[in-house]
């Protein structure tokens, strides 16, 4: 059951929360409006860029890598200094950058969509060592990427095609070694999968886009538990606090109409409740 939101601002299209385990606080993104915020003992900052941001990795106590529409960026959190590490679908102006995690080998993964859901028009990146490599193309809106605590396996889904895939990772790597499979096919129900992350069990915990819901689901596909929300838009969540067992998840109110905001005047805030559940501290990305 939801505890409680943080009292802020809405965001039209929250997404990619992020607790950094060293500043102990909350980062998230507002894709559409440009901005990302953090949340620390209860004061807010927020940095504005020029283009759409959506994710982050956590290279130190000063830095993020910051996920843009045209790049992964080196963000120096006390002076607003940045410098693009590397172009991210720089030449393609119909893009934007959308879901990204951290992996166990200080890689980070991060997808690409259009700035429309134009069908087949996203892919899924690796950034390691200094190299971005493609991973998937033609996914219309990619989402869920994370990784089981074992390192055997990376997720991903494609939210319009309702399915979450699993992948076979290499342990020293972390490259994928095998086609992704079919994880949890939510087609049948009518769900839409959006952000996830995995718990320190191995259980996958997914934000349902349109269902008012978080899912968790055991290493083999199954349905464990659901956690309903007072908002219909749920689309990321993630594990922090001191214990890493209170669950932040992000929502949105874009696409709501008057109605549908008298219906939902929580929509767009991130909420938070408390788990018997331990997550993972989010990896180190190294840059």
């Amino acid at each position: 059951m939801i505890s409680d939101y943080l009292h802020l601002d809405s965001s039209d299209l929250g997404e990619g929360p992020l607790w950094h385990p060293k500043l102990k606080s909350l980062f998230w993104f507002d894709i559409n409006s440009f901005k990302m915020h953090n949340w620390n003992n209860s004061k807010l900052k927020t940095w504005v860029f020029s283009e759409p941001v959506s994710a982050a990795g956590w290279i130190d106590e000063e830095h993020l890598m910051v996920a843009t529409a045209s790049s992964l960026t080196k963000l120096t959190l006390a002076t607003n200094e940045r410098e693009v590490i590397v172009d991210l679908e720089a030449d393609m102006v119909h893009t934007r950058s959308n879901d990204g995690r951290a992996d166990p080998w200080g890689g980070f993964w991060i997808s690409t969509m259009g700035l429309n859901a134009e069908a087949d028009a996203g892919s899924i990146y690796r950034f390691y060592k200094g190299e971005l490599r493609h991973l998937h193309q033609n996914i219309t809106i990619p989402n869920s990427i994370c990784f089981s605590p074992d390192k055997k396996f990376g997720y991903f889904a494609d939210t319009r095609k309702q399915k979450i895939w699993k992948q076979k990772l290499d342990e020293s790597s972390g490259w994928p070694t095998h086609e992704p499979v079919i994880f949890v096919d939510l087609e049948s129900q009518g769900l839409r999968p959006d952000g996830s992350v995995c718990d320190s069990e191995g259980f996958l915990w997914n934000a349902q886009y349109g269902a008012s819901r978080l899912a968790r689901y055991s290493s083999n596909g199954q349905l464990d538990q659901v956690v309903n929300f007072p908002v219909s838009q749920v689309t990321c969540p993630a594990f922090g606090g001191d214990s890493l067992n209170t669950i932040y998840t992000t929502s949105a109110y874009q696409n709501l109409n008057s109605e549908n905001l008298k219906a939902e005047p929580l929509a767009g805030k991130v909420f938070y409740f408390q788990s018997e559940i331990t997550g993972l501290a989010e990896y180190q990305v190294i840059a």
